[in-house]
């Protein structure tokens, strides 16, 4: 019995371990044991561990801010979505607690190789997010 491979929407929400653990400001080890002890969820691809977007997000919110990430407003984080049409993409990112939507040309998105997972940094100006890859 052959198993259906995944949908592109259902991997696009997934995020590797490392990057995962990048956005967290935390070690794989340290994610591996949150595992352990039920704190954390991931799915096995193989032998490769991925985390939901959803799962990311609520540990970020979980752990609140740390105070340094913003002091000048920069916020690392990953980039959990991209929607892009004819001309312009729209970037979602969880950059600690924060959810971070930044609207720039597609030329922009795909010249930064943005897609979920990435770590990015999400750089405020004013009222303009512009998006830098680490």
């Amino acid at each position: 019995m052959s198993v259906p491979a995944p949908s592109a929407s259902a991997i696009d929400d997934l995020i590797k371990i490392g990057a995962a653990a990048a956005a967290l400001g935390v070690s794989v080890d340290t994610l591996r044991r949150w595992e352990r002890a039920g704190r954390a969820s991931f799915e096995r691809r193989g032998n490769r561990r991925y985390m939901s977007a959803q799962e990311l997000s609520r540990l970020l919110h979980e752990r609140g801010p740390s105070g340094h990430s913003s002091a000048r407003n920069h916020f690392p984080g990953i980039v959990v979505a991209v929607k892009r049409d004819g001309v312009m993409a729209q970037v979602e990112m969880v950059c600690g607690p924060h959810r971070v939507v930044s609207l720039m040309s597609r030329e922009a998105a795909d010249d930064l190789g943005l897609r979920p997972g990435v770590a990015a940094t999400a750089v405020v100006k004013a009222t303009q997010v512009v998006v830098e890859t680490r």
